[in-house]
């Protein structure tokens, strides 16, 4: 390996030890804005379906995926991937996209739980996820590395579409087929309020995540590009700088948009927006300007609590972390604002395809896989397990044994 390999290997590596934050962080967001009945169960079934994604990864979702057509300075050897991660060159920036993309698939195992919350059961929860890793997940990997349209490919070395709109549509998916929490809805369809049980959780969780993201969306840029290592690291710059700002415009226009609509700013509605910036930003963050980067994020803050409303109030998705929002529906403007600025036609049009096949192969493919799975193994938890906590219901102990966390009269009856 010559200097500039070992420089983009230093930096790929480097920035590759930060996506677990991306994890922690998301993990943490999904146990706060649940119920404390289920705190321990939230961050065990996170736990769990982590390291269910990251084997099922590693044994055969990588050797599904393909190498596809990413080119690394300076060339490597092509080799499709087997199982088990046989014949890998390990030692070079290849071997980093391996890491990369098995820390991605963990990423987005973790977005499903969020519209799930306080439901779903562990079980189900594990093995929907091995289908996830083995099957959705790289799938579209695989499609979106191969397919060229126009001269163009589809631009996501982040993961706005890979990670963030698999996750979401999956999302969709299981909370369609679970229906919403008891109590949510009353006799008219009015959906009640139920608070977040800790909101500190949620927004130390978005600072984590921020570090993560920085993290995800730079060695995306170095591992999905073909430059020399002074190129790469002027891109990595780059990628931080605007999920950076990317960030701080959607968490700022979520705030004033919940001023302005409900009278005063809500917490938790800032904290997706932070969220949606930084996804909407994965698939630009390597070639967007900052300016135009501020603007992706700043339409993904009024994006995302609109999206709330609308999914909660009309199609009636339960969906305690706004995990379809987020991430399905501020992942797709991430891959269309990345067509959009760049000035292209033949990106535009291959970002287009890219969200084509999202919405018109992969959420059939999620929902159906789901739908099957639960013919089989039953997704919900019982209703004396919903209203006894999914704690205590399927861990045997409270996370907060010394407090009362079973009052449920915000509830609708």
């Amino acid at each position: 390996m010559n200097l500039d390999g070992q420089v983009s290997f230093a930096l790929a590596l480097m920035f590759i030890l930060l996506v677990p934050f991306a994890i922690a962080g998301l993990a943490l967001i999904n146990t706060g804005l649940g119920r404390s009945r289920s705190a321990a169960h939230a961050m065990t079934t996170a736990l769990c379906v982590v390291a269910v994604a990251i084997l099922v990864y590693f044994i055969c979702g990588f050797a599904m995926q393909g190498s596809g057509n990413a080119q690394t300075f300076p060339p490597e050897p092509k080799t499709e991937p087997q199982l088990f991660l046989h014949g890998i060159r390990w030692g070079s920036l290849s071997s980093m996209s391996v890491l990369l993309w098995i820390e991605a698939a963990g990423l987005a195992s973790l977005i499903p739980l969020g519209a799930a919350s306080d439901r779903w059961r562990l079980g189900p929860a594990c093995a929907s996820t091995a289908l996830f890793s083995a099957c959705t997940f790289p799938v579209f990997a695989r499609l979106s590395q191969g397919l060229w349209v126009a001269g163009g490919q589809i631009h996501d070395p982040g993961g706005s579409g890979i990670i963030n709109v698999t996750g979401g549509l999956t999302a969709l998916a299981v909370a369609w087929l679970l229906g919403p929490r008891s109590g949510k809805y009353s006799a008219n369809g009015m959906p009640a309020a139920i608070p977040a049980h800790n909101g500190v959780f949620v927004l130390f969780g978005c600072l984590l995540a921020w570090v993560g993201w920085i993290g995800l969306n730079a060695a995306g840029a170095i591992v999905n590009s073909a430059l020399p290592s002074s190129e790469i690291s002027a891109r990595s710059v780059l990628a931080i700088l605007n999920t950076t700002v990317a960030a701080a415009a959607a968490a700022l226009t979520a705030a004033i948009t919940t001023r302005i609509r409900f009278r005063r700013p809500d917490a938790s509605l800032i904290a997706n927006g932070w969220m949606a910036g930084l996804v909407a930003s994965s698939a630009g963050c390597a070639t967007l300007k900052p300016a135009t980067a501020i603007l992706t994020g700043i339409i993904a803050g009024v994006l995302v609590v609109i999206s709330v409303e609308w999914f909660e109030l009309h199609l009636k998705v339960d969906d305690p972390c706004g995990s379809v929002s987020v991430h399905a529906v501020c992942g797709l403007w991430g891959l269309l604002a990345a067509g959009i600025f760049v000035g292209s036609a033949g990106q535009f049009t291959a970002q287009m395809v890219g969200i084509a096949t999202l919405l018109g192969l992969i959420f059939p493919l999620t929902y159906g896989l789901n739908w099957l799975l639960n013919r089989f193994i039953w997704y919900r938890v019982s209703p004396d397990g919903e209203r006894q906590g999914l704690d205590l219901h399927e861990l045997g102990a409270d996370a907060y044994p010394e407090f009362v966390v079973h009052s449920d009269e915000f509830l609708q009856r």
